[in-house]
């Protein structure tokens, strides 16, 4: 019997799903604490979660026979990825099953904004009649600037357009191409802050998109400008908003999630009016709850039952005989294209791939898989797996090409990755140490040889005497050590690259002082 626990509320349209198989006992435990979900995990071959429970990495060391965990919705926060992929454990989500409800919420919001509608509702709760406070605007012939044009974006844009709205959208994956037969305009960030009447934001939430928009992005909007996010709490810093809409500069601000959840009972926005809040409602729709159980239901099923494996979160299809091979592989093409697209510059539009020596003769479509996974996943987060990550580049417009060659290149195994942007070409090259850990060995004209792990500096220089102890003096003065250096140069004394691997974060006071001594031309940190 294969035991799979539930221990989040789940529609009884997705359970059905999982009941009627007659192979499986699925057990409905909600409300577990930490220690009670510990103890009891061990029997089970399956877990089932939505955002409530927290499968930590004591939680997956504890599950003896654990062999998959579905999660209701997209987010993977409260999942242990690493953890998991350690133990062998297939994570998967779904990304699509709110789409809809998310996109109508947003679209709902930026009509409540220009119509003051909840505001209108409460005065007339209190017997009122205030006709003229509450004037509001069209939309027609105004300009949405839509941050993320994934799944979502592309929907509420579908809304805007039939409204009259002249859509912006920026995303850096997003190709001009296609957004022309969406009918919008792509743009870069900068645009739709200087541009946009309505601004929405539909990115994961990463170090990079946190305080996305903040003071220095406010000055730079139109006056009467109005937000709306519906996304993550923290894209929008929150403190900044506030004194954005008290100030005049924004006229209104829609907000469904937030820094802290549930919102503390003394926070501003139940006091600064013009800014309207629900409670993360984004998916809460009968249909969108329905679908992710439904979803996760079928996805768990397959898994078990051998049948395939779809949306997972941290490991692609693979036959069991090809997994021992091909695994390490893997491993290294996700993180040869994490490094790349976050080394290069501009709108990626063709991932050309071509592997050489012994590793040609398999199949490798996980492998491209895995490359497209790692070039998107800075940017898209959770919402790419090892699954849809082709579908998705594709439907941003970027070309994937694939060559193979039995001919051993420069190295016995060698994956080469060149990225081509409308700014620029690079060549990423990587391979397999004796113990089957990933190196890059290549980044176009310079030879190099470090591990693709944690977080790294890449540094552009010259080569000059004097330069490293430099910057290991640097690092040390800010309790940075670094765990490995490597260089690579054209020629003595010309342009050279060198790699750090470090063990802390280095801040943005750090980055600043290392663009600022001798011989530095620039400088990315760079995290896989």
């Amino acid at each position: 019997m294969i035991k799979i626990l539930v221990s989040d509320a789940l529609s009884e349209e997705g359970l059905k799903v999982l009941r009627e198989i007659k192979e499986f006992q699925v057990d409905v435990k909600t409300d577990l604490k930490p220690d009670e979900l510990k103890a009891v995990i061990k029997d089970y071959d399956a877990l089932v979660v939505r955002s409530a429970t927290k499968v930590t990495k004591e939680v997956i060391n504890a599950a003896d026979k654990l062999r998959a965990i579905g999660r209701a919705g997209v987010g993977l926060d409260n999942v242990d990825l690493d953890a998991a992929t350690a133990k062998g454990v297939i994570v998967m989500n779904t990304p699509a099953g709110n789409t809809i409800s998310t996109a109508e919420h947003t679209f709902s919001m930026i009509l409540a904004l220009s119509r003051n509608i909840p505001q209108a509702n409460a005065s007339m709760k209190k017997g009122e009649w205030k006709r003229s406070k509450f004037m509001g605007v069209e939309l027609y012939n105004k300009v949405l600037g839509i941050a993320g044009f994934g799944r979502i974006g592309s929907e509420v844009a579908k809304r805007a357009l039939s409204f009259g709205m002249k859509v912006l959208a920026y995303d850096p994956f997003l190709s001009k191409e296609v957004a022309e037969t969406l009918g919008v305009e792509v743009v870069e960030l900068k645009d739709i802050f200087e541009k946009a009447d309505y601004i929405t934001v539909h990115t994961p939430l990463t170090d990079e998109t946190r305080h996305m928009i903040s003071t220095k992005e406010f000055a730079m909007m139109k006056k009467g400008v109005r937000l709306v996010n519906c996304a993550r709490g923290g894209i929008i810093d929150e403190a900044a908003l506030i004194v954005a809409v008290k100030e005049g500069k924004v006229a209104g601000a829609a907000i469904d999630v937030f820094e802290q959840e549930p919102l503390p009972a003394d926070s501003a926005f139940a006091t600064t009016e013009n800014i309207i809040t629900t409670p993360h409602l984004g998916a809460s729709t009968e249909e969108a709850q329905v679908n992710v159980a439904i979803e996760v239901a079928e996805i768990i099923r397959d898994a078990l039952l051998g049948r395939g494996i779809r949306n997972a979160a941290n490991y692609p299809c693979l036959k069991p005989e090809e997994c021992k091979i091909i695994e390490p592989y893997i491993n290294l093409a996700e993180k040869l294209g994490s490094f790349s697209s976050q080394l290069i510059e501009g709108r990626i539009q063709e991932l050309n791939i071509s592997y050489f020596g012994e590793i040609a003769q398999h199949d490798l479509s996980p492998v491209t898989l895995a490359i497209a996974k790692g070039v998107l996943s800075p940017i898209l987060q959770e919402t790419v797996n090892f699954i849809n990550a082709v579908t998705l580049a594709k439907e941003r417009g970027i070309k994937i090409n694939e060559v193979k060659s039995s001919k051993e290149a420069e190295f016995v195994t060698l994956i080469q990755l060149e990225i081509k942007t409308d700014k620029e070409t690079k060549k990423v090259c990587g391979t397999l140490s004796a113990n089957k850990q990933p190196r890059i060995v290549k980044i176009d004209e310079y030879y190099v040889e470090f591990y693709p792990i944690g977080q790294m500096l890449f540094v552009r220089n010259w080569d000059r005497p004097g330069l490293i102890g430099n910057l290991g003096s640097l690092m040390g003065k800010h309790s940075i050590n670094i765990a490995a250096m490597t260089f690579g140069r054209d020629e003595p004394g010309g342009k050279a690259i060198s790699v750090l691997n470090i063990d802390s974060p280095a801040t943005a006071e750090v980055i600043e002082k290392i663009k600022k001594t001798e011989n530095i031309l620039a400088v990315k940190v760079i995290k896989t």
